[in-house]
């Protein structure tokens, strides 16, 4: 939503385990090779630092390649973005909706504090603090998994874990951000530490309000 564990650590922000993308030909391999550039420049430079000729070396791709098909940094980060947002990922299903948002609460704590994944993660966020066309690909890119969230609800509604809406329906985006929010609040504002116990009070917190209708969207479901 940034290392090498996207399929496994959205919703935060990474690149993808080799052999998940589908297939492409010579452009895919192109285009995947230039966002793992994009990502290890930002992970190593912020976006400050991240240039074309940082992406050229790192890539194997010419930058005369680079200026024509992606026109500039804020380009070359855009579209990592957006291959980001191409994966196969789904939200967990454990069986239960309390496990559900466990999983992708734990899932936030990993994407943000594993070394391994986590420096671009952090810097794909940062840039969009600086480049509004990176903020919009950013807000896109959880607009998407935000909806990709939407039958963990339908699940819990189906097994009676949430009450039925008289009208409208259970905003899935809403409650995945409820658990999300005081994670990214300590990862990115106050800078504190986030572990397995901040992510099941960030849990417990979403899932009474679920439970007492907080989420409950009136009219169209989702808005």
């Amino acid at each position: 939503m940034t290392g090498e564990k996207a399929n496994e650590d959205a919703p935060g922000v990474a690149a993808p385990t080799p052999g998940t993308r589908r297939p492409g030909g010579r452009t895919a391999r192109t285009r995947a090779a230039v966002r793992d550039a994009v990502l290890a420049g930002l992970s190593e430079h912020g976006y400050p630092g991240l240039t074309v000729e940082y992406v050229a070396e790192h890539s194997g791709v010419h930058k005369t390649t680079l200026y024509r098909r992606w026109k500039d940094v804020e380009g070359l980060v855009v579209d990592a973005l957006d291959l980001a947002g191409e994966d196969s990922w789904l939200p967990p299903d454990t069986g239960s909706l309390e496990g559900d948002l466990h999983a992708l609460a734990q899932e936030v704590v990993t994407s943000f504090t594993d070394p391994a994944v986590a420096a671009s993660g952090s810097a794909m966020i940062a840039a969009g603090f600086q480049s509004e066309r990176a903020a919009e690909a950013l807000r896109a890119y959880y607009a998407e998994r935000f909806a990709r969230c939407e039958p963990l609800v339908e699940r819990a509604l189906q097994r009676g874990e949430l009450p039925a809406p008289a009208t409208g329906g259970v905003d899935a985006g809403a409650l995945v951000r409820a658990v999300s929010a005081p994670l990214f609040f300590r990862l990115f504002i106050t800078r504190e530490p986030v572990d397995d116990a901040l992510a099941g009070q960030a849990v417990a917190a979403a899932l009474a309000a679920a439970r007492a209708g907080v989420f409950t969207t009136v009219g169209t479901a989702g808005t």
